[in-house]
């Protein structure tokens, strides 16, 4: 069966329909409770290379049911309305790809991170391990 619509175009057209934020807009405001930073890279890059400060951990393939009320898996936080959730990935593909099906469900609360966590490495923006972002969620009380 031919691919008609090969992941480029996807990508092209959820980049064309999606806010983008640089990676200095979202340092800026990491520290503003407004803002919630949503990384929705898989269990081992997060292992490999770590995430950013704050960030909920929120993998790609769970993400529609993490944000749907309706779902079981639904998860609180995605209920404010009041945030904006701005979304990673490794090099914004998927990112992307992710703010547009948010999008498609009804949050306009939602936007992605140009160049994604290449991007942020890059600009030597803040980073930390898994394992301290473990230790800060205890300490948060972040289920």
């Amino acid at each position: 069966m031919p691919i008609i619509k090969g992941f480029q175009a996807l990508v092209d057209e959820a980049m064309a329909q999606v806010t983008t934020h640089s990676v200095a807009q979202v340092q800026a405001r990491l520290a503003d409770p407004d803002v919630q930073i949503v990384d929705i890279r898989d269990p081992r890059e997060l292992e490999r290379e770590g995430t950013l400060p704050g960030a909920l951990l929120a993998p790609r393939g769970m993400l529609e049911f993490w944000v749907d009320p309706a779902s079981p898996y639904f998860k609180p936080v995605f209920a404010d309305e009041s945030k904006q959730f701005i979304l990673f990935c490794g090099a914004g593909w998927r990112s992307a790809l992710a703010t547009k099906t948010l999008q498609d469900m009804g949050m306009t609360n939602v936007a992605h991170i140009d160049g994604d966590f290449a991007a942020w490495k890059k600009a030597e923006a803040p980073m930390v391990t898994l394992e301290q972002h473990k230790a800060e969620s205890v300490a948060r009380k972040v289920p």
